[in-house]
């Protein structure tokens, strides 16, 4: 049943980053026609792009994004036996998990804080336009609180290989 409810919920992240492209792609197509077509530009279509590409970017690296597909530098994790390579994902999980773990405070305060402005065009407060920040930092932490629990108690990713947990 939680398989089955997190296969939905992935499903539905990648939708609406979909959704959120198509809107972009749109938004570019009308900021040609008004600029090059009818000579009247406009900035609303170029803040919606910016708005949309920066949760697109969040959303999917906290819902969409798995292990194996993040780009990293792994040389000396390849190289590394098993045990030691627990250890390297153990470390950098823990690491991970305080470091955002850390910086939360600080990151819903100033989001929270941001209620005061807008952006230019559209009138989005920034608060909400920047509270997937906090989602993505959520997500991170319970992510790797996740990972770090596999690579504990199961195997750590092998040489070479993401985790594949989708999470």
């Amino acid at each position: 049943m939680v398989r089955g409810l997190g296969a939905r919920l992935y499903r539905l992240s990648e939708n609406l980053i979909a959704a959120m492209l198509a809107v972009m792609f749109v938004a570019f197509l009308v900021q040609i026609v008004f600029r090059y077509l009818l000579d009247l530009p406009v900035g609303w279509t170029n803040e919606l792009s910016l708005v949309l590409w920066i949760w697109l970017v969040l959303w999917g690296a906290a819902f969409v994004l798995r292990e194996d597909e993040e780009i990293r530098f792994d040389l000396f994790y390849s190289m590394a036996g098993r045990r030691t390579r627990r250890v390297m994902f153990l470390v950098s999980a823990l690491s991970l998990v305080a470091l955002y773990a850390v910086s939360l405070p600080a990151v819903v305060d100033y989001v929270t804080f941001m209620k005061v402005e807008k952006t230019a065009y559209l009138k989005i407060r920034f608060d909400w336009l920047f509270s997937v920040y906090v989602v993505f930092v959520v997500a991170a932490i319970a992510r790797y609180l996740w990972l770090g629990w596999r690579a504990l108690v199961g195997e750590p990713p092998a040489a070479g290989e993401g985790t594949g947990s989708g999470l």
